[in-house]
């Protein structure tokens, strides 16, 4: 079993070796930190890592692919992974050594080399179903509890607990329900003030549940969510396209965290074998719920794919950028605290392994560059698209896998879609499990 705490102690320590662009100022901002470790019988250590908690809205995303639309930290770690992954293959094709990868039995494809595996960390609980935690399973909140709302009378609309017999008395198990991410719970925790209503027994997500399917009935207490369902991540004033980050953890788990681009390579999927949580409001159950069971029951995946539910683990080390912590530090002159607006991403690759965004382009770009390449995220599609495409033109023709050798293949759409294993496995998760996952726009995908 990996050690939790000696997961988070890498990965924040990986962060303090980093430059300080980006960064969150301490007591004013704050901000979540995820990340990818890969170990072996050796050593274990952090090969990507991500800070963010920003997404743009569906109004702000490119057809050109040149704009990062989710900076979760998740996402980021994820997505810099991809950029490992890729030169660790583009090594690997060129005869060079690679400490992830040796030749599989079928031709152009790879596999993991024996004992490799990669774990998840995250410093909070990550936002979607697996943030919608009975207040009875966590015994760890990141502020004191609200007193009792005293002398109210009525019921509003809504639900709203107004009636003082309404309200229970203040208690362990009366305390506001909120959680530590960016427009989830945010929102709704200030709404909660403002107006005076508790919602005793559950933390809640800011995150809503994708049209089509189960609303949240916003009762109070347990009534306020919908649990199991698919969930978008809100925006800054209007909605966006990027599902929850437990969302894709758990379609992780089946398909991969590889994605189809890099299937093309690969003769097995990469699953994580542990999924590690920082000191935060947090329910083992809860995240088992929404990282395992809900696609469970998943059945008929082609060869190289399988439902892999990772081992769940918690560590006692917060993270000091945590909201949290940033509230304990925070000086009365500092202003009001926030959210940082910057995205950091660090890789282990030999090229600007540092990577630092915000509202989707790279940090401190001006409106003059923007739709050029000074203005994009290495980790934005169409930069990883590109990287792909060098790995394909540095493979043989001869030994290039069976599904890239058509002379068809144009667009990043074209690609996606020729990686036939992949899309079959996504069709049986989305038939049994999600159906109600957005489709991207295809005109979204075009781009080459």
């Amino acid at each position: 079993m990996a050690d939790a705490d000696e997961i988070a102690r890498l990965c924040y320590a990986r962060l303090e070796a980093l430059p300080r662009r980006g960064r969150p100022e301490a007591g004013r901002e704050w901000s979540l930190l995820a990340a990818v470790l890969q170990t072996d019988s050796v050593k274990t250590e952090v090969v990507s890592l991500g800070t963010g908690t920003k997404c743009i809205g569906q109004s702000h995303m490119s057809p050109n692919g040149d704009v990062l639309n989710d900076s979760h930290a998740e996402i980021i770690a994820r997505r810099g992974c991809i950029r490992y992954l890729l030169q660790q293959l583009h090594r690997a094709v060129s005869g060079g050594h690679s400490s992830v990868f040796c030749p599989s039995e079928e031709q152009g494809k790879w596999r993991l080399q024996p004992g490799v595996s990669f774990l998840f960390f995250t410093s909070h609980t990550p936002c979607g179903d697996a943030s919608i935690i009975p207040m009875t399973d966590s015994p760890s909140l990141p502020r004191p509890p609200v007193a009792s709302v005293k002398g109210r009378e009525g019921t509003g609309a809504g639900g709203d607990l107004k009636r003082k017999s309404e309200v229970p008395s203040e208690g362990p198990h009366t305390k506001l329900a909120r959680v530590d991410k960016p427009g989830d719970g945010r929102d709704e925790d200030r709404g909660q003030r403002r107006h005076k209503n508790i919602i005793p027994l559950k933390f809640i997500t800011g995150a809503k549940c994708v049209p089509g399917g189960a609303a949240d009935p916003l009762q109070p207490g347990t009534g306020y969510h919908s649990t199991g369902v698919l969930r978008v991540k809100p925006g800054r004033g209007e909605p966006t396209l990027s599902l929850s980050c437990t969302d894709k953890l758990s379609r992780w788990a089946v398909l991969g965290f590889q994605g189809a681009l890099l299937s093309h390579y690969l003769q097995e999927a990469l699953y994580f074998s542990t999924v590690v949580v920082g000191k935060c409001p947090y329910s083992k159950e809860v995240m088992h719920r929404a990282l395992v069971t809900r696609c469970s029951h998943v059945t008929d995946l082609p060869a190289g794919f399988s439902v892999s539910p990772p081992e769940l683990l918690q560590s006692s080390l917060e993270f000091r950028f945590s909201q949290a912590q940033t509230e304990l530090q925070h000086q009365a002159t500092q202003g009001r605290i926030s959210p940082c607006g910057a995205a950091i991403s660090w890789c282990n690759v030999a090229e600007q392994p540092v990577d630092v965004t915000a509202n989707g382009y790279k940090h401190g770009v001006t409106k003059k560059v923007v739709g050029t390449a000074k203005s994009r995220s290495l980790l934005c599609k169409l930069e990883l698209f590109h990287s792909f495409l060098s790995l394909v033109s540095a493979t043989e023709p001869s030994a290039r896998p069976r599904s890239l050798r058509s002379s068809e293949l144009r667009t990043y759409w074209d690609y996606k879609q020729a990686s036939s294993s992949y899309q079959q496995a996504w069709q049986q998760l989305h038939s049994q499990a999600f159906p109600l996952w957005p489709r991207s726009d295809r005109k979204l995908l075009l781009f080459h």
